[in-house]
């Protein structure tokens, strides 16, 4: 962090924090109080006010997300303050559970977002759609599948014909959500690092079951809450595999395996 950007934004005092594998990470005091800030390239201002704008909109609806307070660009660096949250809560995956279900229950206009966004650093197009397969073929996996193509990866298209008749509530979804996503405050249970849209909710709780997954008091405080509809068993390899080729398309070929086996699942149904 040079000089001239800490003026800029009067920090007083600055220490290097973990906050993922993109950004510059702090915890900086500015005017004796703490704040969270992440940092990068004059690139990522786009980035970092669509984040900004995502943690807003969880916020309204009810998750438990920071705070953001300022998205700008400063001594050519672009960065994201928001809240500095104590995450040294008693971890308490039932809570998250609920709190996700709550959240779930509140219906949006249609599906999509006021603004696009990303997911980790890929684009993410969120135009507003009233048909949820129209939105998923051509929102998620029509773009994944072609950047996939064009970084040398033969792939099939994939068919939304299980989302054909499925037409759920609009969902504000967090839309990343994966343990590195997710902490626990003394307050409860806390989201960050959001790529937010109406949708099915479903796509939420297929991506807590990758890369490790949730516990499975989590599921059930969820399903108690907010029962799942029968059929999420085969359309959560359809939510997943926009997930995975994302990753494909971000990190390369270690994640093809998993790509393939979710598109085999998917075409034997």
């Amino acid at each position: 962090m040079n000089e001239e950007f800490r003026k800029q934004l009067g920090i007083e005092e600055s220490s290097r924090v973990t906050g993922g594998c993109i950004h510059e990470c702090y915890r900086v005091l500015i005017e004796k109080k703490p704040f969270f800030l992440k940092c990068n390239t004059a690139s990522f201002e786009n980035a970092f006010a669509a984040e900004a704008d995502g943690l807003a909109g969880l916020r309204r609806a009810g998750y438990r997300a920071p705070e953001p307070r300022s998205v700008d660009v400063a001594a050519n660096r672009a960065y994201l303050l928001m809240e500095f949250l104590d995450l040294k809560g008693r971890v308490d995956f039932p809570a998250l559970g609920r709190m996700l279900a709550q959240t779930h229950r509140k219906s949006g206009p249609r599906y999509g977002w006021s603004r696009d966004n990303y997911i980790g650093t890929t684009p993410q197009a969120n135009a507003w759609s009233d048909n949820w397969a129209e939105f998923w073929r051509e929102r998620r996996m029509k773009p994944q599948l072609e950047l996939a193509r064009k970084k040398g990866f033969a792939l099939p298209d994939v068919s939304s014909d299980l989302l054909e008749n499925h037409q759920p509530q609009p969902s504000l979804l967090h839309g990343d959500l994966w343990s590195g996503n997710v902490s626990f405050m003394p307050a409860g249970p806390v989201v960050f690092d959001p790529a937010v849209y109406y949708g099915d909710r479903e796509a939420d709780l297929a991506m807590t079951e990758l890369f490790g997954g949730f516990p499975r008091e989590f599921y059930d405080a969820y399903n108690e809450a907010f029962p799942l509809p029968a059929g999420y068993e085969q359309r959560k390899n359809l939510y997943n595999l926009y997930h995975l080729l994302n990753h494909l398309n971000l990190f390369g070929r270690s994640y093809l395996g998993q790509v393939e086996e979710t598109l085999g699942l998917l075409l034997r149904l």
